[in-house]
């Protein structure tokens, strides 16, 4: 079994660790708007319009190319 001292330290780390988080969580600037919180997050414009572009693509893919056969033609009912 570990003793006192050892107990002890480990302790006081994890009571500074549990200070330091909460003292940056506190510094933060609070903001309720999710769009806030949203802006700038994407620092390289050009990519972020490529990856949305992929996304595009890869859901019109998804589609049928004509309407007689739609995903929901291949049930019956």
């Amino acid at each position: 079994m570990l003793d006192e001292a050892i107990l002890e330290r480990r302790l006081n780390t994890l009571e500074q660790a549990v200070f330091d988080l909460q003292h940056k969580l506190e510094s933060k600037p609070i903001s309720e708007n999710w769009l806030e919180k949203l802006i700038g997050s994407v620092s390289d414009e050009e990519a972020f319009l490529e990856a949305l572009e992929y996304g595009r693509a890869f859901r019109q893919s998804d589609k049928p190319v004509n309407e007689d056969d739609d995903y929901c033609s291949h049930f019956t009912i």
